[in-house]
């Protein structure tokens, strides 16, 4: 028999709350879509009342089978919960569900809220009571319950057990400042459920300020809670909350966790997270984490000859779980520290073979590129392209005859000085040379910058290739300078994806930031057409 775990996302608010995170409403509606299928029990829509986008969302709200849940307050004192306007507002989103955040802190109670402790324990029990009287779901989010509880235990499960009594159907524990060790949290709801607190109506809310929030909420899990409160990517206020895309896999696919619960997240659904996780980043304009658990780019990637060596017999030699379990592959980088296995590995999965006189000829170039500041570990389509030249299997697509690239600044007609880039390409294709010119604006009018007309100059003539590259979106642009002065060489790295849900890089070195560039643009295109 298993027992079942719950989880509550907190993106759409917690994440809110990240520095550099601004959601739009519709941002929000369509991140809600992505967590309601993949399993996920509670979302957490935002704070009605508090911003614009938060009402709008829910005057908008998305019909999820997930409970969405609005989140607000705990009423004022000195007022009913029938007439506290905040409290109203979260009532008036019309959620099935609403959680409301109380103070369990002796010294945040005197010092934020300025009242008595009995105080603050009324305005929980009022608050409670009041979403029970209105026919919701009510949750009571314990703020800064470990803290508390450290100063003064006795008051703080007072305050839980306040609100449970009034009719809370969760109550959270939330270490707030995300400083305590996740062997005292699990010592702390093992005390809390000993006191009277039943597991299934205890959740857990942690922050990742000390890079264990999530070690914090399974020590939660195993002492008795039941309920996981988290967002995706992990991100939040300072250093983030706990990461439900590191939390979901280790509880499906654990036998720590898989064989004593079941989650929302089935099997089945789980390759859906990286997905999910991948375009949260995307919404957001931010680089996924290459080394994150499970969805990083990195997590399944065996650089080392003798690590590559050994995934060719069995992939569990080095890997925790499959990769493809989570929606990710594994990759086997070409490296300076490469060897013969990894290259045969790495060919093998471009569905390339040789000799072994060319792989070692292969093995010398990767070698010799990387010693002039080419780094094919993290540029998989540009080593593929060059393995397929030095194995004869590289076709002649299209020749670049020649580019340019300007770059003006001027004043415009509010005489504000702007910058405008174009770029000039001219290929040969069967035969025939196409000229293709494109500039740097973008829809708003906004200059994107030579390279960014560079690669639409590139894409936008192909002849008969045009419609193979159609799909391809530009998704990252990484540069780095290799050593200082007159002498210093630039590399550029670039990842790609498509509508096939590819994703590839390429890298391009020279001493001219723009040729760099160009030159990963090119192998990028190359690749995506080989495909």
């Amino acid at each position: 028999m298993t027992e079942r775990l719950y989880l509550y996302d907190t993106t759409l608010r917690d994440g809110q709350q990240t520095q550099g995170v601004q959601f739009a409403a519709a941002e929000k509606r369509e991140i809600a879509g992505m967590l309601d299928a993949l399993g996920i029990d509670h979302i957490e829509g935002g704070w009605p009342g508090a911003n614009p986008t938060d009402s709008e969302f829910f005057d908008d709200a998305p019909k999820t089978r997930a409970t969405l849940t609005a989140f607000g307050m705990t009423k004022r004192v000195g007022r009913s919960a029938a007439n506290d306007d905040v409290l109203a507002a979260v009532l008036n989103a019309r959620t099935p569900a609403v959680c409301l955040v109380g103070k369990t802190h002796p010294f945040h109670v005197r010092t934020a809220l300025g009242c008595t402790l009995e105080e603050n324990l009324d305005a929980i029990r009022d608050s409670v009571a009041h979403l029970v009287a209105e026919g919701r779901e009510a949750l009571f989010d314990a703020e800064h319950f470990f803290d508390g509880h450290a100063e003064d235990a006795e008051y703080a499960i007072a305050c839980v057990r306040t609100a449970l009594d009034a009719g809370a159907r969760w109550v959270v524990l939330c270490d707030t400042n995300g400083g305590t060790m996740p062997a005292r949290i699990g010592a702390v709801v093992a005390e809390v459920i000993a006191a009277g607190i039943p597991g299934d109506r205890l959740g857990i809310h942690t922050h990742n300020d000390t890079e264990q929030a999530v070690a914090g909420t399974l020590a939660a899990v195993d002492a008795g809670a039941r309920q996981i409160q988290g967002t995706l990517n992990g991100l939040g206020e300072r250093c983030g909350n706990a990461n439900l895309t590191s939390l979901i896999p280790t509880l499906v696919l654990k036998s720590e966790y898989a064989d004593r619960f079941e989650t929302g997240v089935t099997a089945e659904a789980l390759p859906r997270l990286m997905r999910a996780s991948r375009r949260l980043d995307d919404i957001l304009n931010r680089v996924p984490r290459r080394e994150a658990p499970y969805v990083g780019a990195s997590a399944f990637a065996h650089k080392a000859g003798l690590h590559a060596s050994a995934i060719l017999k069995d992939p569990t030699t080095y890997e925790h779980v499959p990769p493809e379990s989570v929606g990710n592959q594994r990759i086997v980088p070409m490296s300076n520290q490469a060897g013969l296995s990894n290259l045969r590995r790495r060919l093998a999965e471009a569905g390339l073979d040789g000799d072994e006189d060319q792989l070692r000829r292969i093995l010398t170039r990767v070698k010799e590129a990387e010693d002039r500041g080419y780094s094919y570990d993290v540029a998989q389509a540009s080593f593929e392209i060059m393995a397929r030249e030095e194995l004869g299997l590289m076709p002649e697509l299209f020749e670049v005859k020649r580019y340019r690239v300007t770059v003006e600044r001027r004043k415009n007609k509010y005489d504000r000085m702007v910058t405008l880039s174009e770029a000039v390409v001219v290929v040969k294709v069967d035969g025939e040379k196409k000229l293709s010119v494109s500039e740097s604006l973008d829809e708003s009018g906004s200059d994107r910058g030579p390279v960014n007309a560079l690669s639409k100059a590139l894409a936008k003539d192909l002849g008969r290739y045009q419609d193979g590259i159609a799909d391809m979106r530009l998704t990252d642009f990484r540069v780095r300078i290799m050593q200082g002065g007159t002498e210093a060489v630039t590399r550029v790295i670039i990842d790609h994806e498509d509508d096939a849900g590819r994703r590839w890089s390429t890298v391009g070195v020279s001493p001219n930031i723009v040729d760099a560039s160009f030159e990963a643009l090119l192998d990028a295109v190359r690749w995506k057409l080989v495909q």
